[in-house]
């Protein structure tokens, strides 16, 4: 008896604990640092007022330093819902066990990286061997890892090929390297390459794109796994209800670069798994 009432109370102090860790009354929302803090957060205030609206409750950005912390905020209960890179996800994935992507862009099913130069006679990966070449985050889905994985598939080692591998940070600062000449060439995401361009942000008489990577899965926001299943139902909804007909909404997916979000799935991102093992950055 005495035995079957403690598993009782132990099974209820679990469930209690359980409940109140998906509680959440405030929706702390991230995003992995790829681009400068300051345009993160002016990206992410239409988005944090309409998702105040529709779930009616309040939402706040949680900026962090490196990829790694939204692994870990999202791992420790800390952040809510989070804007995470193909890579970044699989490693929430496989540290939580139960990370739920929820909606991606329609782009992010066929995403791409842009290899870029300011140097005239780069018209190749060829032309630039023995010369200096910038990545972004060595945890970037698409400022690293798969274009180092589609340089290895055509016997590019980069540590060997180049004489210098340097990781900027940010897609922003691989630009600003390329266009200052502080490295020869480099390689970033497309939709942040596009949206620099069409902002003057970059200098397209000096430098060029001069190839393009073949597609894959990439970004995705995705939510904690202990988050209440009602409020991620919400937040999904919320989302997917985002219509490019409407100018508010417009506005909103335009900072997003999205025309449109659209659901996703865990087994879309199995090539990225794939890809980091082969790149030796998973074990």
């Amino acid at each position: 008896m005495l035995k079957r009432t403690l598993a009782l109370a132990a099974g209820f102090a679990l469930s209690l604990s359980s409940a109140l860790s998906q509680a959440a009354e405030v929706l702390n929302v991230s995003a992995i640092p790829d681009e400068a803090p300051t345009e993160l957060l002016r990206k992410f205030k239409p988005l944090g007022a309409y998702l105040e609206k529709e779930l009616g409750m309040p939402v706040k950005f949680v900026p962090v330093a490196d990829y790694a912390a939204v692994v870990e905020g999202l791992a420790a209960n800390r952040v809510d819902l989070a804007w995470l890179g193909g890579f970044t996800f699989v490693q929430t994935r496989l540290k939580t066990g139960n990370a739920i992507p929820l909606v991606q862009r329609e782009q992010d099913e066929k995403f791409t990286s842009k290899f870029i130069s300011a140097d005239p006679t780069v018209k190749s990966l060829q032309d630039l061997k023995g010369k200096t070449f910038a990545f972004g985050s060595v945890s970037s889905t698409s400022g690293s890892l798969m274009p180092r994985y589609f340089m290895l598939k055509d016997g590019i080692k980069p540590e060997e090929f180049f004489s210098r591998v340097a990781y900027s940070g940010a897609h922003d600062a691989t630009v600003a390297w390329v266009q200052s000449g502080k490295v020869d060439a480099g390689v970033l995401n497309a939709s942040v390459w596009d949206k620099l361009v069409a902002a003057g942000k970059v200098d397209t008489d000096k430098v060029k794109v001069f190839a393009t990577t073949p597609t894959y899965y990439d970004y995705n926001w995705t939510v904690r796994g202990t988050l209440d299943p009602a409020l991620t139902a919400k937040i999904k909804k919320a989302f997917l209800a985002l219509d490019p007909a409407k100018p508010e909404h417009k506005a909103i997916l335009d900072l997003q670069a999205a025309s449109r979000f659209i659901e996703t799935k865990p087994e879309n991102y199995q090539g990225i798994e794939e890809a980091a093992r082969a790149a030796g950055l998973l074990k």
